[in-house]
């Protein structure tokens, strides 16, 4: 597909860049169709998708424009445009695949949210990351569940009401983002991060993450039966019979044998 506030590229390993750099890649009405067409385009052949900004900033939330546009609209018409903006996360937050979030600089409001919708987070030190709606007399509605699901509710409340911007390593010690390098350091260690994912069956890891994910939102006695049932099911198919194969014959298995990524992009 061709967007024009968004670049895609690779196959197995998608790059999806928020392509609004003169706006600090701020979010409005086009790049949010865009991401969301773009999500739900992903085919289950990819690995890994990588999310990260054209310039210096990642996303600097909402687009000035498009905030003046919102203020005009009824409250009909807001909450159909907050639902639009819901469903593109709720698409990110719903890939089976791996996700992560390269933030290469600035990340507020929605783009703070965006970070925390993905599976994994690597900021550069040169980041910086909040929630700034209060600032506005608004709130961070559609992000929040994302935010409240890797931070937990009393960071949570604080950073919605204070409105603070962190430094990167403050924000992984909240645990907003999971890892903080040098910004000469981002692309090597994104890619380390991409491979130790694809080195993984590619069934094992989506299972995986569906299995992190059920665990919260379960009972712990019917979670209980979900693991007893997902191992076996993992026991039993082919992916798990060539992984234990390949263990005992000291060979690669088949999945770590495609040579790059040389696919046309997934969506």
């Amino acid at each position: 597909m061709n967007y024009e506030s968004i670049l895609v590229e690779g196959g197995r390993i998608i790059t999806v860049t928020l392509n609004r750099p003169d706006k600090h890649n701020a979010f409005d009405e086009k790049m949010i169709a865009e991401l969301t067409d773009c999500f739900s385009r992903i085919k289950e052949s990819a690995r890994v998708m990588v999310i990260t900004g054209a310039g210096k900033s990642f996303c600097a939330g909402a687009d000035l424009k498009w905030m003046k546009r919102m203020g005009q609209y009824s409250r009909e018409d807001n909450a159909a445009d907050a639902e639009k903006l819901s469903d593109m996360f709720q698409a990110l937050a719903s890939l089976k695949i791996p996700t992560i979030a390269r933030v290469n600089g600035a990340a507020f409001g929605g783009g703070a949210g965006l970070v925390c919708a993905c599976d994994i987070a690597i900021a550069s030190e040169e980041a910086k990351l909040g929630f700034s709606e209060v600032r506005l007399g608004l709130l961070p509605g559609v992000v929040s569940p994302y935010v409240l699901d890797r931070i937990g509710q009393k960071n949570a409340a604080r950073l919605f009401m204070t409105g603070e911007r962190l430094k990167a390593k403050a924000a992984m010690k909240l645990g907003i983002v999971d890892i903080v390098v040098e910004p000469s350091e981002l692309d090597k260690t994104v890619g380390e991060t991409v491979n130790m994912l694809i080195s993984g069956g590619p069934e094992a890891v989506k299972a995986c993450k569906r299995l992190a994910r059920t665990g919260t939102h379960m009972p712990p006695d019917k979670f209980r039966k979900y693991c007893i049932k997902a191992i076996a099911d993992a026991r039993a198919s082919p992916e798990s019979k060539e992984g234990m194969t390949a263990f005992m014959e000291k060979r690669e298995p088949k999945w770590r044998k495609w040579n790059g990524d040389n696919q046309d992009s997934d969506c």
